[in-house]
């Protein structure tokens, strides 16, 4: 798990359910992502918000398709229960999805946070953003590699507590600040 900074008591409670906790002093989504994955020494990674939205009982089925050689990145997209999903984010992610599926053909739904894929070729494609681009980008730079990107169905569930970016139409609005420049 890469936590860098959060004040919600999920590091401690991860590190006493046993997961070995990566710590990034640098702020933003995406360098706690890249810490992970730079720390992580299994072939197959896999990321998801930990705020209790997603179920990690859903990450075999989102890996699968990798282990089984049929896509080489899987996105979890998310099948919201009523009141999970902020309307501000949820017309975001939509409109991000159409964006992308204009500039590069690629059918995808969701931006998902859960995502599987193979850990060396991940970091083969130089993922250069650590704020909230670094979903979108991964996606761009593996369809500019030749990538097989699918998704898979997965629950999305209400999280506890308020979430600093899908909560509020303004941290929904930096978020896509930072994708949009990935898009330009």
């Amino acid at each position: 798990m890469g936590d860098n900074g959060s004040t919600d008591g999920s590091a401690a409670l991860a590190r006493r359910l046993g997961a070995r906790v990566v710590s990034e002093p640098r702020p933003g989504f995406g360098a706690a992502c890249f810490a992970g994955l730079a720390s992580a020494r299994s072939e197959v990674v896999c990321f998801m918000d930990c705020d209790g939205s997603l179920d990690p009982r859903e990450l075999p089925a989102v890996a699968e398709p990798v282990l089984a050689g049929r896509a080489e990145l899987v996105l979890g997209e998310r099948r919201a229960e009523r009141g999970a999903w902020p309307v501000h984010a949820r017309i975001a992610n939509r409109l991000l999805a159409l964006e992308l599926r204009r500039r590069t053909g690629l059918r995808l739904r969701d931006l998902g946070p859960m995502r599987a894929t193979r850990r060396v070729p991940l970091l083969g494609l130089g993922i250069a953003d650590r704020r909230f681009g670094w979903p979108l980008e991964m996606v761009l730079l593996a369809h500019r590699a030749g990538w097989r990107i699918s998704e898979v169905p997965v629950p999305y569930l209400a999280r506890s507590g308020r979430s600093k970016v899908t909560g509020t139409a303004r941290g929904t609005a930096r978020a896509v600040a930072d994708m949009g420049w990935l898009l330009r």
